[in-house]
């Protein structure tokens, strides 16, 4: 599985959703020409060669620019990124930072900070888009635009998930979502409470494994509050911990930590997004090849 692209056709994609977040409305139409596709999310081992072949070092591991931040504390710029860390108990659901930490020197290599380490076959993290786009232009390919995304996701279709309309069909799970009471109690049987190895999980229709759960992935459409302002380049505030900034980007997919009680988007529709700089521990990536056309 390890860099294997399939080919996804061309088609007319069903694209958004009218039932769900606002952000996602209104569903549409949207032409979308073939394209090749990773069968799963990049892996720390196809990224740990990409980094041993260029020397490339990550954003999470530079020095923060001071310029950006007037005022923080100079002690407190240090290489890191954002963290997901479990409250012990029930908090509020109206503050990220309860349970978001920036970590020093939390990286891809580290997705927990010191003393952890990344296993070669789960899906790379901390990695921003700059980083993402850096690998994908190294073995000649692109990041997808959310409208090629959502296409390969619904394998053409267009189920309310990346299999039919049932997120758990027979009590089965096809996806590394959140299980209990979210963001402090995870009751998930199959044993992972962060990332799970790529390919963990059954493919879609279309051969493509993780395209709910496990981690969002960065797309190179601009971020916009609905799919009706995808023209004016606006960005508007969601529950992601990087938050809408003045450089945002889509990213799609949802991650390990979406529930049904918070956050519901391990969908094909689902749409968050996320400034180009910033890294967490549940966002990576994958790659296209083929026709890239305009985001």
């Amino acid at each position: 599985m390890t860099g294997e692209r399939i080919e996804i056709p061309a088609g007319d994609a069903q694209i958004g959703s009218d039932h769900d977040y606002p952000e996602e409305r209104p569903a549409h139409r949207r032409r979308v020409e073939g394209f090749w596709m990773d069968v799963g999310p990049v892996t720390v081992a196809e990224f740990a060669r990409f980094v041993d072949y260029t020397g490339y070092v990550t954003t999470a591991e530079r020095q923060p620019d001071p310029g950006r931040y007037p005022g923080a504390d100079p002690d407190l710029l240090v290489p890191g990124s954002l963290v997901f860390s479990p409250p012990p108990a029930p908090v509020p659901l109206d503050d990220v930072r309860r349970w978001w930490s920036y970590v020093p020197d939390a990286s891809w290599r580290s997705p927990g900070g010191p003393g952890t380490s990344a296993e070669p076959d789960h899906p790379v993290v901390h990695v921003s888009f700059h980083d993402a786009t850096a690998y994908a232009e190294w073995v000649d390919g692109a990041l997808p635009s959310e409208e090629q995304w959502e296409h390969a996701a619904r394998a053409g279709g267009a189920s309310h998930y990346a299999w039919g309309g049932v997120l758990e069909p027979g009590g089965v799970r096809l996806a590394n979502t959140w299980h209990g009471h979210f963001p402090w109690e995870d009751t998930d049987s199959d044993g992972y409470r962060r990332t799970s190895p790529v390919g963990a999980y059954p493919p879609n229709p279309w051969g493509l494994y993780d395209m709910i759960g496990n981690v969002w992935e960065w797309t190179r459409s601009v971020a916009t509050p609905s799919h009706d302002a995808a023209v004016a380049g606006r960005v508007t505030s969601c529950c992601s911990p990087g938050g809408a900034g003045p450089v945002s980007k889509v990213i799609k997919g949802g991650s390990h930590l979406c529930s049904p009680d918070y956050c519901r988007r391990y969908r094909p529709a689902a749409r968050q997004f996320e400034e180009v700089e910033s890294s967490t521990s549940h966002l990576g990536f994958r790659c296209i090849g083929g026709v890239v056309d305009g985001c």
